[in-house]
């Protein structure tokens, strides 16, 4: 790639001195690089800003580099809290020409993953989601996990990914069942003819690399056939499988036929557990954004033919992150380190710079790769369903795999000491109501000991609307009715601390609840915002706990108490956010809990009436057509046999039933 480096002078490189910033006027900042400024060209390139040590803090493109820089150094800049928090940091900035729009972004994407940049948005490694590395750089390839990509990638190698770790298991699993590779320790061709095969040899699971009469390029073609599989070309890797076992058979091998036969049956039956989603063979990617307050995830579903093949998900802290800056810096970073681009990938926003984002990628896939925004169809159909593959991911994210355990306990002793407990909450309980728009309401109860769900415990509630009349009464219910199995040597154990999903009315009804019974348990509410994001916490008081970022230079109103020193601290980010994500996985968790089971009461409900709607039908009949049955779906299908013997159901309501389903037939 041709470039132009700008030299390190006065008039492209811009250095001010820390000494003489003042931190509270942006003004004199900007009037300090008005000179250097002019003599940025009109050129497109690479900017890099720096801090007063000199490290790079932000990698930028732009296809008009001074229009852009002064931007960031006018009077009243505007930017959301990260942008504006990286205007007051920069005390140097330098520039690199470059001759078009897509030799920035490729330098761009370069210079992130060398600088790693603090307010870029970065690709971090995440041992949750590793990748498939296939070793063709070396003479006999083998098939590894990594948890990032390596330099040999310029080499040779080929990395696919990143996937679930329990998903990468499987998957190795599944190749190594069907493709007869080495999965020793075995270094070759060092060990060549040292030792006898392994006993995978003999059971036709590898071809015995280590004997020496395989040929190299045989080994390596079954190493390419495993890219193919891993890049989603099934149904080109089928095609050759199937000529291989021809041609094996016309010369008479039948043995290798028979075990190309039997491999390419275990691929059939593979790809029929790939979810279809769409009959016409399309290559796509799929990408969509969710975010819970305090993390966002964006899941990446790749569709190969027509098939779901397979699904990431990437995770940052939710810190003035907009949908348009993550997907287009995921584009330029994911994309650079993958083997292959499919030719279209779906985003959830329109860029700003799509047509350049476009041409680069083609340029790194070798192939024409579109960028679309999808309005109706299919297209809404795969992003709404990677949208709510992004909602579980993060959910999931936030419940299991968020934080160390040392990193929990931290975060225990934190929210401890906000609500001044006089112990760390170990074991916490959380109530949900959730409204079932008829005669009941349901409610959850979660239990989270040591910040982790304790799923044995969780306990759901069915309250009848006339014993409620409303939300504060139904958690006045729910907590009377847990109180009861205190003494239970299954639910016996006390929390050490009580959480509503609710504001201080929910609070206040706990507490009349836990005074009426005599027992002293701390309580404190989870509030949401108005996006119905978790926000913090609502204490007795009244007082509310904000855990949201506030706006850039705004003094922390988050104190604690030490319990083994003299004075009070403020919380620093890292703990807000960890305190944040704690309390939004148990809202969460919560939500979902109660959520769940109302939709199961609904669905009874449905049945119920639907059934005892038939005349001659009644609650008796109708428990015993579910218990022949099962479900109405079965009912439906039922013929009138097997609706006669029915015991105990009768001839008369069978047939009333049987029509009540059939309506056609009985107008015929």
């Amino acid at each position: 790639m041709k470039k132009k480096h700008s030299k390190p002078s006065p008039g492209i490189s811009s250095n001010r001195n820390s000494d003489d910033r003042k931190p509270d006027s942006m003004t004199s900042d900007v009037q300090s690089f008005d000179n250097r400024l002019d003599l940025v060209p009109h050129s497109p390139g690479v900017y890099l800003m720096k801090d007063a040590s000199g490290s790079v803090i932000y990698v930028g493109k732009a296809n008009d580099l001074r229009q852009r820089l002064r931007s960031y150094f006018t009077a009243s800049p505007k930017g959301n809290a990260r942008i504006l928090a990286l205007i007051h940091t920069i005390a140097d900035f330098s520039v690199i020409i470059c001759d078009n729009e897509r030799e920035s972004l490729v330098l761009e994407s370069t210079l992130i993953k060398k600088h790693q940049p603090r307010y870029n948005i970065l690709l971090r490694d995440d041992k949750d989601y590793p990748y498939v590395r296939v070793t063709l750089n070396e003479q006999y390839p083998r098939i590894l996990k990594a948890f990032r990509i390596g330099d040999d990638q310029n080499f040779g190698a080929r990395y696919f990914g990143p996937y679930l770790s329990r998903d990468v298991k499987l998957a190795l699993e599944a190749i190594r069942s069907i493709f007869p590779v080495k999965t020793c320790r075995r270094v070759l061709p060092r060990d060549i003819g040292k030792e006898r095969p392994c006993l995978q040899y003999y059971i036709g699971r590898c071809i015995g690399p280590c004997k020496g009469d395989v040929p190299v390029e045989d080994y390596r073609a079954v190493m390419e056939q495993i890219c193919r599989f891993f890049a989603g070309r099934t149904d080109d890797l089928l095609h050759e499988l199937r000529q291989e076992m021809a041609s094996a058979a016309n010369q008479l091998h039948y043995e290798r036929a028979a075990r190309i036969r039997d491999r390419i049956q275990a691929l059939e039956n593979l790809m029929e557990k790939q979810k279809v989603v769409d009959a016409k063979p399309i290559d796509q990617d799929v990408l969509a954004i969710a975010g819970n307050g305090s993390e966002i995830c964006l899941q990446k579903l790749e569709i190969r033919h027509g098939r779901l093949v397979g699904a990431s998900a990437t995770f940052w802290p939710e810190k003035d992150l907009d949908e348009e800056e993550i997907i287009r810096s995921f584009l330029i970073q994911h994309y650079q380190q993958i083997a292959w681009i499919p030719p279209e990938i779906l985003i959830p926003v329109d860029l700003s710079d799509q047509a350049g984002i476009e041409t680069y990628l083609s340029s790194v896939g070798g192939k024409r790769c579109r960028l679309r925004k999808p309005q109706r169809g299919k297209g809404v159909d795969r992003m709404n369903m990677a949208r709510e593959n992004a909602n579980e991911a993060l959910r999931r994210h936030t419940l299991q795999g968020g934080l160390r355990q040392s990193a929990i306990e931290e975060t225990l002793i934190m929210l401890g000491s906000l609500l001044k407990l006089d112990k760390t909450p170990q074991r916490i309980e959380a109530i949900d109501i959730s409204q079932t728009g008829s005669d009941d309401q349901a409610a959850g109860l979660v239990v989270f000991e040591n910040g982790r769900p304790l799923r044995r415990h969780y306990r759901h509630f069915r309250l009848n609307q006339n014993q409620a009349a409303d939300d504060y009464e139904a958690m006045r219910l729910t907590l009377a009715r847990r109180l009861g199995h205190l003494d239970d040597a299954s639910f016996g154990l006390t929390p050490d601390l009580i959480l509503a999903d609710g504001g201080i009315g929910h609070v206040r009804a706990i507490q009349s609840v836990l005074h009426e019974n005599n027992l002293s348990i701390p309580v404190a509410g989870i509030v949401k915002d108005e996006k119905h994001r978790t926000r913090g916490l609502v204490t007795p008081d009244g007082s509310i706990i904000e855990l949201r970022h506030q706006p850039a230079g705004q003094t922390r109103s988050l104190r604690v108490s030490e319990r083994d020193a003299d004075h009070d601290r403020y919380l620093d980010d890292a703990e807000q956010l960890a305190l944040l994500r704690l309390l939004t996985a148990i809202q969460d968790e919560a939500h979902r809990f109660a959520n769940r089971y109302r939709m199961n009461l609904n669905r009874k409900r449905q049945t119920r009436f639907s059934l005892e709607s038939i005349p001659g039908v009644g609650p008796a009949r109708r428990r015993l057509l579910l218990q022949a049955f099962q479900s109405i779906k079965k009912i439906s299908e039922a013929g009138i046999d097997d609706l006669l013997a029915v015991k105990g159901l009768g001839n008369q309501a069978a047939h009333a039933v049987y029509d009540h389903f059939h309506p056609a037939e009985q107008e015929d």
